[in-house]
């Protein structure tokens, strides 16, 4: 396998990753990064690097961080995220991947980019809704921090250490299904 197939795929891993902690903070990451040079991102998806994405990214990462420390709200963006960090995690993962044929990309894309976005997501979610039945809500705005610090960190890292980040990643979602499936599937056995 390609060297530099290798390495996209351990980028992609870390920014869809971080895309299931916070939607924005890797798209902001990535447009930032390929603006300067950093991450070049496979054509048609340059875009993401112009100035009115960039705004809007940023943008909508303070909405979406400052929205996390409101109480209830917090619980209802899990709901609204889950969708569009699966959507965030494909585009990422396929603006690194180096593959010609297009098909194949976004397959991949989707796949790995989306169902790695997705788990992270999920086990988030998870942990917000145990916070919430343990601390009332009020140990949410602890995660909320710690989510933040894991998008803004899996995303920058996933671009100078991006073989670490993949195999954090992988490790993570290895104990979340460990931790949550294994719950989930002794709930079905009568």
């Amino acid at each position: 396998m390609d060297k530099e197939i290798i390495v996209a795929v351990a980028i992609g891993i870390g920014l869809a990753a971080s895309c299931g902690f916070r939607v924005f903070v890797p798209l902001l990451v990535a447009g930032i990064a390929e603006r300067a040079g950093v991450l070049p991102l496979n054509e048609g998806f340059q875009w993401l690097a112009t100035w009115p994405a960039i705004f809007c990214f940023g943008t909508a990462t303070v909405f979406e961080i400052l929205a996390y420390y409101i109480p209830v709200i917090d619980n209802l963006l899990d709901t609204i995220t889950t969708p569009l960090a699966v959507g965030a995690g494909t585009i990422l993962f396929t603006s690194v991947l180096p593959v010609e044929d297009e098909f194949l990309k976004w397959v991949t894309g989707f796949v790995f980019g989306g169902g790695v976005a997705a788990t992270v997501q999920m086990g988030t979610a998870l942990t917000r809704l145990a916070s919430s039945k343990l601390t009332a809500g009020t140990g949410n705005a602890v995660v909320a921090t710690g989510e933040h610090a894991a998008a803004f960190g899996t995303s920058v890292l996933s671009l100078f250490t991006p073989f670490f980040i993949a195999v954090i990643v992988i490790l993570f979602i290895a104990f979340l299904i460990l931790k949550f499936g294994t719950k989930l599937y002794k709930r079905k056995i009568p």
